[in-house]
């Protein structure tokens, strides 16, 4: 853990309501830097809806959440994005017909510095900042094991390095804390480990924390150091790994249940 005063992110009694429905009550997280942490429960349990209130997509009805200690509450997508919160999503969102390394250097859209006329002339700033951004881009598709695909139209990747595409344009921002929204969904076994591994390389290289909603509850239990469960909207448990597979309200609420409703 990293000796900053403030965790990565806090987040004191978030909720939000949608016609009087509560979807998320009384959310609390606080995660450290570098830290790996668990977001589970069943389906609709309300765990999107806590990626969205942290994304900005929608605003908390009550509470706030903090990043490095500065408030997020009532700042648009872009602007969190900016401060340093990035996300995957549940269905890949990639620009499909452009290639893999265009992907990544759209991202790194917001630090550019060079200007209209620069860009229109190409000036030696145009060029050396193209440079810079694009030895950066392939660096991150390095690191999700993608560099030989740099080239590669990003609809004509197959589905699991499409995910780790969409994981190294999330890397691209400059993220303090990542939110992974089941990025293991449609993996096969290999392809599941793979990505453990990239996870981990992220962790402890960039010293990223990352927060991770999952169906595979064997990487979860593999990688997550704290895991929280949260049930139609509402925190039911914390601890560890073990605490949790051990915790009866959560074997109640989610891993008793039938196979067909056994998904985070």
């Amino acid at each position: 853990m990293g000796a900053a005063t403030e965790p990565v992110l806090k987040a004191v009694h978030l909720g939000i309501s949608f016609g009087g429905l509560k979807a998320v009550s009384d959310f609390s997280i606080e995660i450290g830097e570098s830290e790996l942490f668990g977001l589970i429960g069943p389906n609709g349990a309300g765990k999107t809806t806590v990626f969205n209130l942290l994304t900005g997509v929608y605003q908390p009805t009550e509470g706030g959440f903090y990043l490095n200690g500065e408030k997020m509450n009532g700042k648009k997508t872009h602007q969190v994005v900016e401060a340093g919160i990035a996300r995957t999503f549940q269905n890949i969102r990639l620009f499909k017909k452009m290639t893999a390394l265009e992907n990544v250097k759209v991202a790194m859209n917001m630090k550019m510095k060079y200007n209209l006329v620069d860009a229109i002339f190409r000036t030696p700033t145009y060029w050396a900042e193209e440079k810079a951004v694009e030895e950066k881009a392939l660096e991150l598709l390095k690191v999700v094991h993608l560099e030989d695909k740099a080239d590669t139209v990003a609809e004509n990747l197959p589905y699991g390095q499409q995910r780790r595409l969409e994981i190294a344009r999330a890397l691209a921002t400059h993220m303090k804390l990542l939110l992974l929204d089941e990025p293991a969904a449609g993996m096969n076994p290999t392809e599941t480990a793979e990505l453990l591994d990239i996870i981990s390389v992220i962790r402890n290289h960039f010293k990223i924390s990352v927060l991770l909603i999952e169906h595979d509850m064997s990487l979860v239990m593999k990688i997550c150091e704290k895991i929280q469960v949260i049930d139609y909207g509402e925190t039911i448990a914390f601890g560890t790994p073990e605490e949790i597979a051990n915790h009866p309200r959560v074997i109640e609420a989610y891993l008793g249940k039938d196979e067909e409703e056994n998904e985070c």
